[in-house]
């Protein structure tokens, strides 16, 4: 594993090319500087398996039996979470070794090919991942392209808590939703998007995470929020804003849904030096498009499917406020 540092007057990045991952985000804050991200060491890096940073792919979240069916072909992928495909399988992108492309005090651009084949998934894709420091904001650019048709779908899984709490329960949560996408305890989608009015998904104005954490039956399947949340089209400042009393994370992103995850089964992982994780102890935004959208039409319709030679592009813009 190779460590990279990017810092300027407001914040400290540490990022690895091992999985193109983002290790650690130091905000230099007025009352002191601190660790925004849950993480841990990189010596302690093998010991975790909730993708802490992490890039996340080919296909971010889940596809339903590890399986997709595309230009009349039948595709057998790796199972990784049950009977899912999960983030792109055993040896996703999170868990290989990164080219360094590029790289200057201010941005390192990653690069990694998949196979055809590779994880079961069809066709070469070129990838790369660059993260940018400008000012108090960290950008992060993914870019493909693969020689057919293949679902693609990358983001980052970074964990954030932004007063380095036990829990993020107490942290004020806004999103820049009208619909959320239900899911079974697979986490697989069981239903049509809804819409957020008079759920406990509706966070169109801020809410603490705790204020309807675990309040209904589409929650309590997954132990909490595991959800995307469809961006509403209108403009906006931000896709969503996280928050605690001193600092706000505001989060901006060209994907068409964001899946929200309250860190429901993070106890035990390992956390700084010596510590452990409890349950909810990060919350993760996840720009993509919708889980599992290669078995369902109406999904693949906002995106998922890569055809032959065609740009993949999309940024996340994580802007920190204080």
């Amino acid at each position: 594993m190779k460590t990279f540092t990017l810092e300027n007057n407001h914040l400290n990045i540490t990022l690895s090319n091992f999985g193109a991952s983002w290790l650690s985000c130091i905000v230099k804050h007025p009352k002191g500087n601190r660790e925004v991200l849950i993480t841990t060491t990189p010596k302690r890096w093998a010991e975790q398996s909730a993708y802490f940073g992490a890039t996340v792919g080919r296909y971010a979240n889940r596809i339903a039996n590890g399986e997709y069916k595309l230009n009349g072909k039948v595709y057998q992928l790796a199972k990784n979470n049950g009977e899912n495909n999960l983030h792109g399988g055993v040896k996703g992108a999170s868990f290989v070794e990164w080219q360094v492309l590029e790289q200057s005090p201010q941005a390192v651009k990653f690069g990694y090919t998949f196979a055809d084949g590779e994880e079961g998934f069809g066709g070469e894709v070129n990838a790369t991942v660059t993260y940018r420091l400008t000012d108090n904001q960290l950008e992060v650019d993914f870019d493909a392209v693969s020689d057919q048709a293949t679902p693609l779908c990358l983001t980052n899984h970074a964990y954030f808590n932004l007063n380095s709490s036990s829990t993020i329960r107490h942290h004020s949560l806004q999103i820049n939703a009208s619909h959320y996408l239900p899911v079974g305890e697979n986490g697989i989608p069981n239903g049509l998007l809804k819409a957020v009015d008079s759920t406990s998904f509706d966070f169109r104005q801020p809410k603490a995470i705790e204020e309807d954490l675990l309040a209904d039956t589409d929650q309590r399947a997954v132990r909490g929020y595991d959800h995307a949340f469809l961006i509403a089209k209108e403009t906006q400042n931000f896709t969503a804003c996280l928050s605690v009393e001193d600092l706000q994370l505001r989060l901006e992103t060209s994907m068409p849904a964001v899946q929200l995850y309250t860190g429901n089964w993070l106890a035990g992982q390992p956390r700084g030096e010596n510590g452990v994780c409890e349950d909810y102890a990060g919350v993760a935004l996840e720009p993509e498009f919708f889980p599992d959208s290669p078995n369902h039409p109406e999904l693949a319709a906002f995106g998922g499917i890569s055809q032959a030679n065609e740009p993949y592009h999309h940024s996340v813009y994580y802007r920190f406020v204080y």
